[in-house]
């Protein structure tokens, strides 16, 4: 019995170590060094090419193994900011495995580094009061199903108080979800900094969950008029008249904000489209042969602005969206600048709107 116990302990030693020595050593990356450059590292004695892509850098670089199996590469000083980025290992697409912020995305396999700056940056963790994210589910009877969102509460916010809250509705771009606002977005945190700061109302902040694959977009509109809206006036305290509403959106979302802005007019006093993605079905349907009597439009929006960065593979098609909107004499206000159709900008986007909605 003896050499049975001794034989079974044996055996499961090995197990142990066998397991150990196959465990991934814990590797630091990314690593921000103090100069801005940043150390990026991955585990894998069988791979045969490892190589780094990120929205910092223009192509990939390659990285190198050492003996131990650990692939790695330090790129230059970077330019304060978050960042996605990804390990290609034998041409196939990983997140960083040592790495626990991730992209919230539902196609791409990403990572995020935060490169802060001397000075906080809008989107910055700040010494400032803050509000709350909450994770909530409301009923689409437009949808036939419970769909997620995310809302921001204000500091000081009390949901048994007097005091009436505007509203911004907040669409993600395609194949985002609604946690890529304040994961890459960092839109509570913009919003804590900007009212903070008093450039800021305070406000709540909706965040849907905007992808209704495979049913057609045009049930998105329909679900945040005659759902998510009327979800959250029953809700929360919140103004109940379009001067208390806006919507903004990213790059699909921007045309989803177009389309829901402009086929419910009088629902929202502003409407804030970044990047917008406009070329489906629906957003041709409704703006091809649009006729709107553009005097009451511009008497019943407060502010209606679309922004695009000049190097966005979105630049030309938002020109003309502009020109369209312009020759329809409806007032717009155009921010153009550099930059492409990235996170990095679409936070600037938000930073603008922020401080211009409810005032």
């Amino acid at each position: 019995m003896k050499h049975v116990l001794l034989s079974l302990l044996t055996t499961l030693l090995l197990v142990s170590l066998t397991s150990e020595a196959q465990r991934p050593p814990a590797l630091n990356s990314p690593e921000v060094h103090p100069d801005r450059s940043v150390t990026f590292r991955y585990f894998s004695k069988k791979a045969r090419k490892v190589s780094l892509s990120g929205e910092f850098l223009k192509v990939p670089l390659p990285m190198s193994q050492d003996t131990a199996g650990i692939w790695s590469v330090t790129v230059p000083p970077v330019s304060p900011d978050i960042y996605p980025y990804s390990f290609s290992v034998d041409s196939v697409q990983l997140a960083d495995p040592n790495n626990t912020y991730l992209f919230a995305n539902e196609r791409f396999k990403r990572s995020i580094v935060d490169v802060p700056g001397e000075q906080p940056l809008v989107h910055s963790l700040q010494n400032v009061p803050h509000g709350k994210i909450s994770y909530c589910y409301y009923q689409s009877a437009t949808l036939g199903t419970t769909r997620p969102l995310l809302v921001y509460t204000p500091p000081g916010f009390n949901p048994n108080g007097k005091t009436k809250y505007p509203v911004l509705y907040l669409i993600h771009g395609g194949s985002d979800t609604e946690e890529t606002w304040t994961k890459v977005g960092r839109a509570h945190l913009i919003a804590d900094n900007l009212i903070a700061q008093g450039k800021a109302k305070p406000m709540l902040i909706v965040m849907p969950y905007g992808n209704v694959r495979p049913a057609p977009m045009p049930d998105f509109t329909k679900d945040v008029v005659n759902d998510l809206v009327p979800f959250v006036e029953a809700n929360y305290p919140v103004l109940k008249e379009s001067t208390g509403r806006a919507i903004a959106g990213f790059s699909v979302g921007g045309g989803q904000t177009l389309n829901i802005g402009f086929t419910n007019p009088g629902t929202f006093a502003y409407v804030c489209s970044y990047a917008p993605y406009t070329a489906t079905e629906e957003f041709k349907k409704n703006f091809t042969d649009w006729s709107p009597n553009a005097d009451q439009l511009n008497k019943q929006l407060k502010l209606f602005t679309i922004s695009v960065g000049t190097d966005d593979f979105l630049y030309e098609p938002v020109k003309q969206n502009i020109a369209m909107f312009q020759d329809k004499k409806v007032a717009v206000k155009s921010y153009i600048g550099p930059g492409g159709h990235t996170w990095m900008n679409c936070k600037q986007y938000l930073a603008t709107t922020l401080q211009e909605v409810f005032k």
